[in-house]
């Protein structure tokens, strides 16, 4: 029997734009803990990168990415919980207040996690059968990788709070109304779409588009840090446990509260 192939951050140029594919077939392109790693490094080490102007970020086999990966998430006490998070953050750091703009090309599912790492990003083309989906509550947790940050600042506070809230998935027309996308395609066409926003980004003069996506980032700093803190508190509690072994075992979770 073939092992599953590890999850990995597949790195291509064309010309000034840098495309990152996420694949980790096996649970649909989960934001593993190694994937939140190499994504830092990677995008870290493009920030100094001058002959990068735009990066382009999409999931392989028709999967955006399906959220964080539940299979290891473990966490037994607050600092191992700040650490999951920790690489994470700098992703988002790097996405939202990075010098190079970010086109998310969606295709399937972006859920979670997922629709976390699309929000980071400055653009969302998303093809036609897109989903996006936060459904956080449903496994004890709160939103994270600062989504409560992005979501509100596309699709207003009141949208985003029943987003977030209700975890109920929105396709892509829906999506494209309320700012959630930046346009719609046909369903495979998502990436060459992506590449044509990003090709005309690269173009722009870098350092007012980075000084710009400064400014639009006011606020990520304090938003990340309040995660920090809940998200680890809640990686503990019972009701997390709970929603962990209803996901595995394909049931619906008896919350407590606990």
């Amino acid at each position: 029997m073939n092992e599953p192939s590890p999850p990995r951050l597949i790195e291509e140029r064309d010309g000034a734009v840098l495309v990152l594919t996420l694949d980790y077939a096996a649970r649909r392109n989960a934001l593993a803990p190694a994937l939140r790693a190499e994504m830092a490094r990677v995008l870290d080490r493009v920030e100094g990168d001058r002959e990068i102007r735009a990066v382009v970020v999409q999931g392989a086999g028709g999967t955006f990415c399906s959220g964080g990966d539940l299979s290891g998430m473990d966490v037994g006490s607050v600092l191992a919980g700040r650490e999951r998070l920790r690489p994470a953050h700098q992703v988002i750091r790097l996405l939202v207040a990075g010098s190079k703009p970010v086109v998310a090309a969606v295709e399937g599912w972006a859920a979670g996690a997922g629709l976390s790492l699309a929000c980071a990003c400055d653009t969302v083309v998303a093809a036609e059968d897109a989903r996006f989906t936060a459904a956080f509550g449903k496994v004890g947790l709160m939103a994270d990788l600062g989504l409560a940050h992005t979501l509100p600042r596309r699709v207003g506070h009141a949208k985003a709070r029943q987003i977030l809230l209700y975890g109920e998935p929105i396709d892509a027309a829906q999506a494209l109304a309320m700012g959630l996308a930046d346009a719609v395609v046909p369903k495979g066409q998502a990436f060459a779409a992506a590449m044509d926003r990003a090709r005309l980004l690269a173009g722009q003069a870098p350092a007012a588009v980075a000084l710009t996506k400064q400014m639009l980032a006011e606020g990520l700093d304090r938003a990340l840090e309040q995660e920090t803190h809940y998200q680890s508190l809640l990686f503990l509690t019972a009701d997390h446990a709970e929603g962990k072994a209803a996901f595995f075992g394909k049931r619906a979770p008896q919350f407590t509260g606990t």
